[in-house]
């Protein structure tokens, strides 16, 4: 089993022979530097909830998620939400927010996000590209310092909500986020699957990936939960969940399951349009799904803050 990147093992164990990360935690890259912890902690300070969502495999709809639970805190304008895109070989949260195209400016403090709203934030490598078709070709040491600048450079401002979403696996970008991050209260990860058990397969290996660095588990999201015809409202199993699906698996782990969400055509039209599904077709089950699962996340927040306050 892997020791963990905090772990005086860490890299070293021979349960680190062949894993892709052994020299990153054998070096102590995975070890916070305490200068660089005081001013990310610092920059970083005046964020009040950090979410991190993650999915073991590509394709599941984990950007799509953290763009509308994005749009979803967004609707209540006394909040201040930033959406943080760190899947740098793949950025798809510009053209989801409708921002493709959009470039970021430097001001006195940093880097200044590019908004959807005055309420709402963004940062992207997207941002950086000369169009959207450039392949973003990096090493991991490359990857890692782009994260960091994110964190460090970019002047947020206020927040209630960072959401932070990240690419498939458990890689160096993972590693480099939860590392750099723990110079400040993460409130967890919500994990994002869809019922076959080829992707739960990997699902598994995630929820382990966030016990192994002390990662909060928030729950997990089933999408693409069967499709109703929205003729005769009959649902069918797109992807059959013939282990049991989301439900089983959290059973098994012992972790919480946030929800289902449909099958629904016009929420990949939403995205192709960067426009949010939540106010393009409000009344469909799939919004209904989110919106409850976004209410989920919220409580789950407060409730975790007040109890750090009542521990402080």
């Amino acid at each position: 089993d892997c020791p963990g990147t905090s772990s005086a093992q860490a890299g070293r164990a021979a349960a680190c022979q062949g894993c892709p990360n052994q020299r990153f935690c054998a070096a102590g890259a995975a070890a916070p530097d305490p200068a660089e912890a005081a001013e990310l902690r610092e920059r970083l300070r005046s964020v009040k909830h950090t979410i991190l969502v993650l999915s073991g495999k590509g394709g599941v709809g984990k950007s799509t998620f953290s763009a509308l639970l994005a749009h979803g805190l967004a609707a209540d304008e006394a909040k201040q939400v930033a959406l943080l895109d760190i899947d740098i070989c793949g950025p798809s949260i510009p053209k989801m927010m409708g921002l493709e195209g959009e470039q970021v400016h430097q001001s006195g403090s940093g880097w200044s996000p590019v908004y959807v709203e005055e309420n709402l934030g963004v940062m992207s490598v997207g941002f950086l590209l000369s169009s959207p078709d450039d392949a973003v070709i990096w090493r991991g040491p490359k990857k890692n310092g782009l994260i960091k600048q994110f964190l460090r450079d970019v002047d947020w401002g206020e927040i209630d909500y960072l959401i932070v979403d990240t690419p498939p696996g458990t890689s160096d970008e993972h590693l480099s986020i939860v590392q750099y991050l723990g110079a400040m209260h993460i409130d967890g990860a919500v994990i994002i699957t869809t019922p076959q058990e080829v992707s739960l397969q990997d699902v598994r290996k995630e929820i382990n990936f966030c016990h192994k660095v002390k990662l909060p588990v928030i729950g997990v999201v089933e999408n693409m939960s069967g499709f109703i015809c929205p003729k005769c409202k009959n649902e069918s199993q797109i992807f059959p969940p013939t282990t049991g699906g989301a439900e089983k698996m959290c059973q098994n782990l012992n972790v919480s399951l946030l929800g289902k969400v449909p099958l629904d055509p016009q929420i990949g039209k939403s995205c192709d349009k960067g426009q949010s599904f939540l106010s393009e077709a409000p009344e469909s089950p799939a919004a209904s799904s989110y919106r409850n699962i976004i209410q989920k996340i919220q409580e789950y927040c407060d409730q975790h803050h007040f109890h750090e306050e009542k521990i402080i």
